[in-house]
């Protein structure tokens, strides 16, 4: 039995120009299809912003935590 990957559809809107270019590709053989094309550039993506996201989020926390769970324009937000 092979196992089910887990994957979500998102919906979006690309520019007409952009498209243009990811059909290009496709249609040069560079990738199967639009899905396989996205897939990996989003997948380029967060490998090669990994650190900085990761940073971001850390630098975050701990200004929410220096503010005791307040952010910047004072309102409370409970965090898990």
């Amino acid at each position: 039995m092979k196992a089910k990957s887990s994957t979500t559809s998102v919906a979006t809107e690309i520019p007409l120009r952009l498209f243009g270019e990811m059909r290009s590709l496709v249609n040069s053989g560079w990738f199967r299809d639009l899905d396989e094309l996205i897939l990996e550039a989003l997948r380029r993506y967060v490998e090669s912003h990994r650190a900085e996201l990761m940073e971001d989020f850390i630098r975050e926390d701990v200004e929410w935590g220096l503010r005791g769970g307040v952010v910047a324009d004072n309102a409370y937000v409970a965090r898990d």
